[in-house]
């Protein structure tokens, strides 16, 4: 059991996946609906002070790197015309909105990478992803249980 939370825990922190994987996950291992909820949401939470802490001070530092660098171009081109216009012209609405939507592609790497490429505050963009996760996690964990209740 302390296992499979573990496990959620990983798919919510992960890139892979986030909370949107990690919720069904342990849903799906018949731990607590809550307890899940309340531990995916949080580790989730975690991954935009891992991302500043990577962008402001790692990132740089890569940069150097032909390899890293041509890479780091090709995302931060794809998240600013992916999410770009949105967050640009409503800011921290549009952010809440773009990591909101539980979809591969959005969530709080890419909106950490989108606060940090629009220079949105770091306060203010925090509160967004928060809130953007918070509405992610709790779509999936709704669809999950309405799912998981209709396989019963």
């Amino acid at each position: 059991m302390i296992q499979d939370f573990f496990i959620a825990f990983l798919w919510s922190i992960s890139p892979f996946g986030e909370a949107k994987v990690g919720i069904p996950f342990g849903m799906i291992k018949g731990l607590n609906i809550y307890a899940v909820f309340a531990i995916c949401f949080t580790a989730n939470v975690l991954v935009f002070p891992m991302m500043s802490f990577f962008l402001d001070r790692v990132n740089k530092y890569l940069l150097r790197w032909r390899f890293y660098k041509k890479n780091a171009i090709f995302v931060a081109k794809r998240a600013k015309t992916g999410s770009g216009k949105n967050i640009r012209k409503y800011g921290f609405w549009g952010l809440i909105f773009f990591v909101m939507l539980p979809i591969p592609g959005t969530g709080v790497y890419a909106g950490s990478i989108a606060s940090y490429l629009f220079k949105i505050e770091r306060q203010k963009a925090f509160l967004a992803n928060t809130i953007g996760i918070f509405f992610s996690s709790l779509i999936v964990w709704t669809m999950t249980l309405v799912g998981m209740r209709q396989l019963w």
